[in-house]
């Protein structure tokens, strides 16, 4: 028998989905960050974050969305904004009962792309 995946261990595509779907409430809900989302296509971000983590977690799916840079260029995210995000990942995580080792999986996909996120027009 197979050990099994990260992908399998979140759910699979539902239980990333349902993850993510809490996660960006959570983001849109918060006086900080809610005011990025305020305009934002929130189904949009939430079918490219579920592709991204289901690649991330070794699934079948491939986050083919604007790259992670370009999609962010004009989002004036601030390291302190990145650190909430990450709280607030976590949260959902742990809303869904997910190890504290693939918890720390997921969020280091994500901050992997800290820079991206960051990086503004006058980067370039």
């Amino acid at each position: 028998m197979t050990e099994a995946t990260l992908y399998d261990r979140l759910g699979e595509r539902e239980g990333i989905r349902a993850v993510v779907d809490d996660f960006y409430d959570r983001l849109a809900a918060d006086d900080d960050l809610g005011p990025f989302f305020e305009t934002a296509d929130m189904e949009l971000l939430r079918k490219t974050q579920t592709d991204f983590l289901c690649e991330a977690a070794g699934g079948p799916e491939t986050y083919d969305a604007t790259p992670v840079r370009e999609a962010h260029l004009d989002v004036p995210f601030t390291p302190e904004d990145i650190q909430r995000a990450v709280t607030l990942l976590y949260e959902s995580l742990d809303a869904f009962d997910v190890p504290d080792e693939d918890a720390d999986t997921v969020v280091q996909a994500v901050a992997a792309y800290e820079e991206e996120l960051l990086a503004t027009p006058e980067d370039d």
